[in-house]
């Protein structure tokens, strides 16, 4: 993707604050707001700004368990593979799922109250999943860094 230095920092603008209007992002970049905003509008229609989003605090909300979990299927064939996406997809205590390189097939993080409602998640949905062979979890204890931005730096 070839993007300007005004691309980028625009984008990194909106990482900030989403709600930022096109006449404070013009301002800052120095622009003037009628091509600031085709610039915020050429951006969306490429993809590359694929939605604006409010974040929530999870703690605030009672939600303060992330769990890691390292998943291994017993089968990896392109039907057990797609079954076993489209499950996870669909439960909202799993907000990111990989697969991965190495001993296990897919990495899942997963936010949920407490201990016993991971373990209750755990029990009644992850592990009664056919494809499900092994999972290895780990708890988060502290949280040193948290972002949803991406290193937009490294693109100028």
């Amino acid at each position: 993707m070839n993007l300007s230095a005004i691309d980028i920092r625009i984008l990194a603008l909106l990482q900030q604050n989403a709600s930022l209007t096109a006449a404070e992002i013009s301002e800052q970049v120095n622009l003037s707001v009628s091509p600031c905003w085709r610039r915020i509008n050429r951006l969306e229609k490429e993809g590359i700004i694929e939605k604006k989003v409010v974040l929530l605090n999870a703690e605030k909300l009672d939600m303060g368990l992330v769990v890691f979990a390292r998943i291994s299927l017993s089968q990896n064939d392109e039907a057990s593979l797609h079954s076993f996406e489209e499950r996870v997809r669909r439960y909202p205590e799993v907000v990111e799922c990989y697969t991965v390189t190495g001993t296990a097939d897919y990495f899942l993080k997963i936010i949920t109250r407490d201990i016993k409602h991971y373990d209750r998640f755990l029990r009644r949905h992850l592990i009664q999943l056919p494809q499900v062979r092994d999972v290895n979890s780990n708890v988060a204890v502290t949280l040193i860094k948290y972002t949803t931005e991406l290193p937009l730096e490294t693109q100028l």
